[in-house]
């Protein structure tokens, strides 16, 4: 802002220099969408490790493949998660009903875990706490709550049904990940029994309250609509419920019908939100894929060909810690998930996920073994394979989206050039949002241009681009030329960024010539 110089003397003043740092966003954030054993239904958690997932949505489970495909993206190199449970129409809240009650508690979520809550209430209150709310010690209780499945357990002291900020409701919702209030909050509850001699509140089943019998319910078998029928986009439920995330990058559906598969209607529609929201789909192959020949034939039957999509074939064999580490045969989208994250971190979003690095950890065999005459006949489709090479073991052998067929001439033809387009997308569509309402003029210009050039040289500088100079490298335009006066009129601003993708060697021809003899001279 301009000094006003009002009397003799020194003014300073500090000018703004125009340097705005672009950062680069994450590109390996995963998205997993499917059935849990546990926790919040229907809303994005964000987690670090494997260990979460047990913590929070109850591990390993035989009646879902979700957790599967999370370990396996941990094992091979999976940094941040987001799970999204959901849950079909018929699951049910465990309840547990308090002695004197209401108030009545259920489970936190949906699912059979509820049935192994136990409560205790006692009146071992504080006469303070009581007066400081302007209640009586008769209007306070104390809660215990005991997850007998995990021996999780929680306690909440000075609770109340009366207006105050210890009234039960309140106090549950904000910190309790077991159980929440339900019913009238009409009359203090009684305190449970003291334990026999001998036993203590838990081993006494007089001295504590139990869920209802199979009040708890995992439900049906998830369908379809439970990811994207009518009404769960409005509502930002099911897949949509990621609409509730700031970022991810790839999206993971593991199989959740009988046959071990995802409808192609949901494959589609889960390609459409990849779309909008700059994130890549890993396509699983179907079940009935047994044989190089029905994958070539079914590639255009899988839900969608989109730029934003990849298929990975064979499915893997890995052992099953339910079946006493028995080899089962899973999906390879964790997997390959996890070779996404560990190649961005060791080389760049630039690097296509592919070739000896990208073995596959905690996979000991595959359920097909494809020679390179079939390898291929897959590849020219878009279908990119997974091999067992000798020295190597089982590696990621292929790194196309689903618009790689060579008949389509795509300009997204690998997977490393669209999440490259992808990642510059999003980096400089977060970092140009304080350019929305500045004077449409010059010195606007002149600031995108540095900004924005600043970021595309970092990105020079670390090997993302073709080229030997940033001229041959990356452009960024933005001035009288990209933005036209009547585009200032209606309040545009143009910003034209190009650059030079690197593409992978995927075909490396080596060329032998034998030597004729010479004759000395």
């Amino acid at each position: 802002m301009p000094v006003s110089p009002t009397f003799p003397g020194v003014y300073i003043q500090e000018i703004p220099s125009g340097v705005r740092t672009i950062t680069g966003v994450a590109t390996s954030i995963a998205a997993f969408v499917g059935r849990a054993a546990r926790g919040p239904v229907n809303t994005p958690t964000t987690i670090t490790s494997f260990g979460d997932f047990e913590r929070i949505f109850g591990g390993l489970w035989v009646l879902s493949r979700l957790g599967y495909a999370v370990r396996d993206f941990y094992q091979n190199g999976g940094t941040t998660a987001i799970i999204v449970r959901l849950a079909h129409s018929d699951a049910a809240k465990a309840a547990i009903p308090l002695p004197g009650g209401p108030p009545t508690l259920s489970a936190a979520n949906e699912g059979a875990w509820g049935n192994a809550l136990h409560a205790v209430v006692d009146s071992n209150v504080s006469a303070d706490v009581a007066t400081q709310f302007g209640l009586t010690a008769a209007d306070l209780f104390n809660l215990t709550v005991r997850d007998f499945n995990t021996g999780v357990t929680e306690t909440f002291r000075n609770l109340t049904v009366k207006d105050s900020p210890n009234r039960i409701d309140r106090v549950l919702d904000l910190q309790s990940t077991l159980v929440q209030s339900t019913g009238a909050l009409t009359s203090v509850p009684t305190a449970n029994a003291a334990p026999a001699a001998g036993k203590t509140i838990w081993t006494d089943p007089n001295a504590n309250t139990a869920a209802t019998p199979a009040s708890g319910s995992d439900g049906g078998a998830l369908v379809e609509n439970d990811f994207d029928g009518p009404g769960l986009e409005a509502a930002k439920q099911g897949i949509y419920a990621l609409y509730n995330t700031d970022i991810f990058n790839i999206l993971c559906i593991p199989p959740y019908k009988a046959g071990d598969d995802v409808d192609t209607g949901l494959v589609g529609n889960a390609a459409t939100l990849c779309e909008t929201r700059r994130a890549m789909l890993l396509v699983d192959p179907p079940s009935t894929w047994t044989t190089v020949a029905q994958a070539q034939a079914g590639v255009t039957a899988v839900g969608t060909n989109s730029k934003n999509a990849a298929l990975f074939f064979p499915r893997i064999k890995e052992a099953d810690p339910l079946l006493n580490g028995a080899l089962g045969t899973f999906v390879p989208c964790g997997v390959v998930a996890g070779i996404f994250a560990r190649t961005d971190g060791q080389r760049g979003v630039w690097k296509a996920p592919a070739g000896l690095d990208a073995t596959l950890v905690g996979v000991p065999d595959l359920a097909l073994g494809m020679t390179d005459l079939e390898n291929g006949l897959l590849n020219p489709h878009g279908i990119n394979c997974l091999r067992s090479l000798p020295a190597a073991g089982r590696v990621v052998w292929g790194s196309r989206t689903l618009q790689g067929d060579d008949r389509l001439a795509s300009e997204w033809k690998y997977i490393p050039v669209r999440r490259t387009a992808l990642f510059l997308e999003e980096s400089l569509y977060r970092g140009t949002q304080w350019a929305v309402f500045e004077p449409n003029d010059e010195p606007l210009w002149a600031q995108i241009r540095l900004n924005v050039g600043a970021f595309m040289q970092n990105l020079f500088r670390q090997g993302a681009f073709q080229g030997k100079t940033p001229a041959e490298a990356y452009f960024v335009k933005c001035d009288k030329e990209t933005t036209t006066q009547n585009d200032i009129n209606l309040g545009i601003v143009n910003v034209v960024v190009g650059f030079a993708p690197l593409k992978p060697a995927e075909f490396v021809i080596i060329s032998i010539q034998q030597m004729a003899g010479q004759i000395a001279t």
